[in-house]
């Protein structure tokens, strides 16, 4: 996702609040014994902002990134759950970008 005002926009927040839904994601309360519903599956977050990628990491630590892994994967029983950040993407031109996206597929290929 791209890191928009420091978080997930409001069209990926508004999709994840649809998808994660009790009877998909956890079944019951878990604060009563409910289930976990995707235990077993894992993730993969890739992250794409204007900032340098290791002012992200280490001074902002990652906020939004924690919470979304925190407070929706691991909350349903997604793990493990990897990350990819991609900083100053407004930077460097289109081999720059080429390389970007070829990391990304590098990375879909071995999650098969």
């Amino acid at each position: 996702f791209p890191l928009w005002l420091g978080g997930l926009p409001a069209l990926l927040r508004a999709f994840l609040e649809q998808l994660f839904r009790p009877g998909f994601a956890f079944s019951g309360s878990l604060a009563k014994g409910g289930k976990k519903e995707l235990v077993g599956k894992s993730a993969h977050v890739i992250v794409t902002m204007g900032m340098p990628a290791p002012v992200y990491r280490w001074y902002f630590r990652a906020h939004s990134l924690k919470s979304l892994e925190r407070n929706v994967l691991k909350f349903c029983g997604i793990a493990p759950v990897r990350a990819t950040i991609i900083g100053m993407v407004e930077a460097g031109g289109p081999e720059r970008h080429r390389r970007w996206l070829e990391k990304v597929r590098a990375l879909g290929r071995r999650a098969r």
